[in-house]
């Protein structure tokens, strides 16, 4: 297994490395360690292969990610798995503001909190938060799931197009244009695929939460709707 100390190398040094590995690589799993809260680190993987960081992540970690279960043995700054567009990333501490925004595809998982502005802009992420949400998260995301198991802040899903967000605990307000709906069987299902991927089978019912989305009202320009835009 190669091992990569970043008290000794750069993350240039270790990011070069792993761009430079093919999809038949025999190096599929890596082990990080000494992160110091160092930004970019594992960005632009594009090869199927394990990495384990052990310790906390600064800005941009596992950014643009493709294929690769990148998992964070701590806390992670600003926009991890940020544009992330296949793989899985796995926080398994706390997460900053920005969390897989843009994100076009793949699975982040955060076990404890995310802060502002969770999933920004999503485009086809799934994210799934163990705790609680900051305010504006899920702002202009335009499709994708996020599942809080927590609570969620103020103006969540704030001008949200066709992404959904689902929530077990107290939403503290709504932004423009996102309301509440009722979950049908395939809303349900998917869920629970969901959880199930996170690794939540039986530990979160379905039952317990609360599906939000667009009201679609803010489509298309209307100057009745001029001071929600």
């Amino acid at each position: 297994m190669p091992v990569c100390d970043l008290a000794v190398s750069s993350v240039r040094e270790l990011n070069q490395a792993l761009h430079r590995l093919t999809p038949d690589t025999n190096e599929t799993a890596w082990e990080i360690d000494n992160p110091q809260g160092k930004h970019a680190i594992g960005v632009g993987i594009n090869v199927p292969v394990e990495i384990d960081i052990k310790g906390h992540v600064g800005y941009y970690c596992a950014g643009m990610n493709k294929f690769a279960s990148v998992r964070i043995h701590g806390n992670a700054g600003t926009g991890v798995a940020e544009n992330m567009m296949s793989g899985t990333v796995h926080v398994m501490g706390d997460a900053s503001q920005s969390a897989g925004a843009t994100g076009c595809g793949g699975l982040l998982i955060i076990d404890g909190d995310a802060s502002a502005r969770c999933g920004i802009s999503m485009k086809g992420i799934d994210i799934l938060v163990k705790g609680s949400i900051g305010s504006m998260s899920a702002f202009m995301a335009q499709a994708g799931n996020l599942v809080v198991l927590g609570n969620a802040g103020e103006a969540l899903g704030d001008s949200i197009y066709e992404a959904t967000i689902f929530v077990r605990g107290e939403v503290k307000s709504l932004g423009a244009d996102c309301i509440e709906k009722p979950m049908t069987e395939a809303d349900r299902e998917r869920l629970a695929g969901l959880l199930g991927r996170a690794g939540l089978d039986g530990a979160a019912k379905v039952d317990d939460f609360r599906m939000y989305g667009s009201a679609r009202e803010l489509y298309h320009f209307h100057v009745d709707n001029a001071a929600s835009y």
